[in-house]
C-alpha cells in the first residue's frame, strides 16, 4: 500500500501504475516494492539524451535495500505515443522491459517478450540501434525505431548519471 502512495505523488497515471508495480514485483520477485524519484541538477540534466523529471525515473527499493532502477516513459508511434519501462539492475544492466499501453491498430508485436528480449544485458557502454543490433518486425517499423531510439538515449543517460555521480 505504501509503494502505491509513493508512485501516486510522482503523478504516473493509475492504470500506468498498477503496470508499473506488477512488472517490478515480477522482475525482483518482491512484493511491496517503493520507488524513490531520482532528482537531477538542471545543469546536468539540460545535457541528457533523456530528462529525467522526477516521473520518469525511479530508485526501486525494498526496505532499505536498493534493488535497482526503472525508467518510465513515452514514445512516438505512428500516430500515437505508447508507455513502456526499461527495468536496471543495481548494476544498472537491463533486466526487463515491457510496453505498459500500446495504442495502434498495427505495430502492436513490439510489445512481445521475444522482440523486447534483445535489450536484455545491455548496459550504459552499449549502443543499440535498428539498424545495427535490434531486429525489425514487418509492420511495425516506426514503432521498432522509437523504442530502440528511447532505449539507447535512456542507456546514453543512465552512463551520464554514472559518470557524474548520481547514481
Amino acid at each position: 500500500m505504501l509503494a502505491c502512495f509513493l508512485l501516486m505523488g510522482f503523478g504516473l497515471p493509475k492504470n500506468i501504475e498498477k503496470k508499473v508495480f506488477k512488472e517490478l514485483e515480477k522482475t525482483f520477485a518482491q512484493a511491496d516494492v517503493q520507488l524513490k524519484a531520482i532528482n537531477v541538477e538542471a545543469e546536468l540534466n539540460s545535457k541528457l539524451a533523456k530528462k529525467i523529471n522526477g516521473d520518469n525515473f525511479f530508485r526501486v527499493i525494498k526496505g532499505e535495500a536498493n534493488l535497482g532502477y526503472v525508467f518510465i516513459d513515452k514514445a512516438p508511434s505512428k500516430t500515437a505515443k505508447f508507455d513502456y519501462l526499461v527495468v536496471f539492475d543495481e548494476d544498472l544492466k537491463i533486466v526487463h522491459s515491457k510496453v505498459l499501453v500500446y495504442r495502434e491498430e498495427y505495430g502492436g508485436e513490439i510489445g512481445s517478450t521475444r522482440w523486447l528480449k534483445q535489450f536484455i544485458g545491455k548496459t550504459v557502454g552499449d549502443r543499440v540501434s535498428h539498424e545495427t543490433n535490434i531486429d525489425g518486425i514487418a509492420g511495425a517499423t516506426i514503432s521498432v525505431r522509437s523504442m530502440t531510439s528511447a532505449v539507447d538515449q535512456i542507456l546514453q543517460t543512465i552512463g551520464e548519471l554514472k559518470e557524474n555521480e548520481v547514481l
